[in-house]
This record gives C-alpha cells, sequence and structure tokens, in this order.
C-alpha cells in the first residue's frame, strides 16, 4: 500500500468528533519504519493533498470529521499543553460571561503554568498562553472543568484577579454586571 494512503487509512480509523487533531508524534506512529526525511515529505504531501490541514507547529487537523470550529483554538490548546496546568481566564472568560462588552474573534486566552507565548494557528486564530505561578490545588475552588473545550476554566472572579495580576486592561470590564456574578 502506497504511504500516503496507508496514512489516510491510519487516520480515517482513528479520527472521531473529539479526535480530530493529531501530534506529528502521533502521526510518526502511523510509518514507524520511514527515516525522518521520508516523515517528513509524507506529512508534507498529506497536507497538500488535503489529507491534513497545518493548525500550528506540530498540529494537523483531520478535515474529514464533523466538528465544533468554535472549539479548535480550544482543543488545540489543550493538544499543546497537555503536560502543563493549563485553564481559561482573561478576556475569554469575562466575553463568555458577557462582563466586557467586545468578543475576542479568533483569539483565545489562557493561563498556563509553561512559558507566555502566542500560538498562531492561521486561519483558525491565537492561542496566547500567560504565565502562572498558582497551582492546581489553590485555584481548585475557582475552576470548572469545561468538558467542551477539554480545558478547566476560570470563574469571573478568578478572571478579574488574573487581570488584575497581568496588568490587562480592565476598561472594558461592566464593572456593575461583574459585581453581579461574583
Amino acid at each position: 500500500m502506497q504511504p500516503i494512503k496507508q496514512l489516510n487509512h491510519i487516520i480515517s480509523e482513528l479520527a472521531d468528533e473529539e479526535h480530530y487533531l493529531f501530534a506529528l508524534s502521533d502521526l510518526r506512529g502511523a510509518s514507524p519504519d520511514r527515516t525522518q526525511g521520508a516523515f517528513k515529505a509524507l506529512v508534507n504531501r498529506a497536507v497538500k493533498d488535503g489529507l491534513l490541514r497545518r493548525v500550528c507547529r506540530g498540529l494537523y487537523f483531520y478535515p474529514k470529521v464533523s466538528y465544533e470550529a468554535g472549539l479548535i483554538l480550544y482543543h488545540a490548546a489543550a493538544r499543546l499543553r497537555a503536560h502543563e496546568f493549563n485553564y481559561i481566564s482573561l478576556e475569554s472568560v469575562l466575553s463568555d460571561a458577557g462582563v466586557i462588552s467586545q468578543v475576542p474573534m479568533h483569539w483565545i486566552t489562557l493561563m498556563s503554568s509553561g512559558r507566555s507565548n502566542i500560538i498562531n494557528c492561521g486561519a483558525w486564530g491565537h492561542i496566547e498562553f500567560i504565565h502562572t505561578k498558582n497551582s492546581a490545588a489553590s485555584l481548585a475552588c475557582r475552576l470548572t472543568y469545561d468538558s467542551s473545550c477539554h480545558l478547566w476554566r476560570a470563574s469571573v472572579f478568578q478572571a478579574i484577579k488574573d487581570m488584575k495580576r497581568t496588568r490587562r486592561s480592565t476598561d472594558l470590564i461592566d464593572w456593575d454586571f461583574a459585581h453581579e456574578l461574583i
């Protein structure tokens, strides 16, 4: 079987509505006998042929699966920093709660035990990770698990604390509404 057809067969067997993002290490398992150069050429060909779409460095999207487009950035963030403590916070939480009037388009903000970084995900937007020294245990009462995003989500109270701690602008916050939610 041709390598591209073999890769297509394996990915189509593995992919579903919950698992449509693949790291290079996932794809490498589909053709372990190839040299590094041949593997890179195979992945590039898969992207060129439309079998995969590159989300960001090292992460690929399988477009033949039905998915919720608004969740790709969240799922990508969960995959990219799977070994770190991460939670949705800052403008993303405040916008979802209606505490700030502007909705960040194609931009999500997360607090992370990893380093601060902005990841460009092309047409899908950007993921902004902001470093925090807080531990999961210290925030347990202010976080809830968002199963649709595959990430923890801060309360409005915690998101406002994070905004102040990271010195982000609080000018857009509707303080009257925020106090009702806290």
